[in-house]
């Protein structure tokens, strides 16, 4: 690809829109789940696999990513317009998941040359899915109370123990995994292994959730063996990875809440849409029910605050150095806003929105209802909000402890 320099987007325009027209298949145009990696069920199809195959070979799934690692090398402003005119083709970055957005930045910032040589080309190109192996069944908001054991054992790691709430581990190739490797301090004692999820030992079993899917499971590890070099960072030094790792996952859940791309569906009616199609509008125009109305206008207006401030947020944070415990403040208003507004959709909707199966009921009302019980999920997941408050408290604000 030319080199720019962020100089002439108008020829950069050109060239991605060219660029796209010869490799983007027309039969994926708005098609939401056949593109989005994170929602497909393996094997994809065969255009998804020709999408994703020459989206990862240009390096445009991770487009502000360094070349020497597989990335496009573009510009924060050069990914922009690629952004733009792939949604004005109808196209999705099929290249994500948990090794893009929280496991990548994280081994740019931290990782050894081996590792990132190792690792970085299954990224980029979508070919290895990875899974977080951080809370356990007893050990989820006291995180650095993680008990699963890694023992040395010279050449390898022997590890023992399970993860719970570990999304997508059915169909993980890897899991980044905190370990204990020191019995003797809390904090000080966990390492950062990355785990092989067809290694002989691992077990994965996962949970039914109340909407009806399984994007969590239990993970067990049974005398599994991980080489030494699969150590991400210092022995016992996992703990400053871990954290930093949560800030780039607090950071993208926070923005996909708040845009609605987590817990939902593509077919589930927008909060407007739900509004006008059932509660209806009276002679003036505006929605029949005024209390309806006030709280679907606050909602918006949250909502658009919430956009501008993530957008101004990932640009300071690309200018830096990654995100900052401000993510956690991030996160936990994409939570309520998109609790929020799920809950506007299901009211709006009224008994259309109360089914589960059935006839009677169209798609959009069924998703409606399984992403709004999905959506309570929210608050929890990447950080509860009471722990992404103390976050807030703690490292933004700088307030001191409760006596």
């Amino acid at each position: 690809m030319a080199d720019f320099g962020g100089a002439d987007l108008d020829a950069f325009r050109t060239e991605a829109r060219d660029w796209l027209e010869a490799n983007f298949p027309k039969a994926l145009a708005h098609d939401v789940n056949a593109q989005m990696a994170k929602l497909q069920v393996r094997p994809e199809s065969e255009d998804a696999l020709k999408w994703r195959r020459a989206l990862g070979a240009k390096g445009w799934g991770t487009p502000t990513w360094p070349v020497k690692y597989g990335g496009g090398g573009l510009t924060r402003e050069q990914a922009r317009v690629l952004a733009e005119e792939m949604g004005r083709i109808g196209a999705r970055n099929p290249i994500g998941g948990m090794g893009v957005s929280m496991f990548g930045p994280t081994l740019l910032e931290y990782g050894s040359e081996a590792l990132k040589q190792e690792h970085f080309p299954g990224i980029v190109a979508g070919d290895v899915w990875w899974c977080q192996g951080y809370s356990e069944p007893g050990a989820g908001s006291d995180l650095a109370g993680l008990q699963t054991r890694a023992e040395d054992k010279g050449d390898h790691f022997l590890v023992n123990g399970s993860k719970i709430w570990t999304s997508g581990a059915q169909y993980a190739d890897r899991c980044y995994c905190l370990v204990r490797t020191d019995t003797s301090k809390k904090h000080e004692g966990i390492s950062f292994l990355l785990i092989d999820m067809k290694a002989p030992g691992v077990e994965v079993r996962p949970i039914l959730l109340i909407n009806g899917t399984s994007p969590f499971c239990e993970t067990f590890f049974t005398d599994v063996k991980v080489p030494k070099d699969q150590l991400f960072g210092p022995l016992n030094g996992g703990w400053t990875i871990a954290k930093r790792l949560l800030q780039h996952e607090r950071d993208g859940i926070g923005a996909s809440l708040g845009a609605g791309n987590i817990g939902g569906a593509a077919v589930v009616p927008t909060v407007i849409a739900a509004a006008k199609d059932y509660v209806g509008l009276d002679d003036t125009g505006r929605l029949a029910d005024p209390d309806l109305r006030r709280r679907v206008t606050e909602h918006m207006m949250e909502n658009r605050a919430f956009q501008l401030t993530v957008r101004r947020q990932q640009d300071e944070a690309k200018a830096g150095n990654g995100p900052s415990n401000l993510a956690a403040a991030m996160k936990y208003a994409g939570a309520k806003i998109a609790q929020d507004r799920n809950e506007l959709v299901i009211e709006s909707l009224g008994g259309r929105g109360l089914g589960w199966t059935g006839e009677g009921f169209g798609e959009g009302e069924l998703a409606a209802m399984r992403s709004m019980l999905r959506s309570k999920a929210n608050s929890i997941e990447g950080g509860s909000s009471e722990i992404n408050l103390n976050v807030v408290s703690k490292r933004v604000l700088g307030l001191p402890d409760a006596k």
